[in-house]
């Protein structure tokens, strides 16, 4: 997925849901459903390289 080339709302709805999928996995997790720990780290991941775009932006 190449974020940088995206427009501003464009990734403010992305980050919201990404946002979303992080809350809906840690309360998988604390559940016991969700398997694979390494998922949050990736959705985590996405999520401050998308902050640091609109930061980026913010910025310029």
């Amino acid at each position: 997925m190449d974020i940088r080339k995206k427009s501003d709302s464009d990734l403010k709805k992305l980050l919201s849901e990404l946002q979303e999928e992080l809350r809906e996995f840690r309360f998988g997790m604390s559940g016991g459903q969700k398997k694979n720990i390494r998922r949050a780290r990736g959705i985590k991941s996405d999520i401050a390289r998308i902050k640091t775009i609109l930061a980026e932006a913010v910025t310029k």
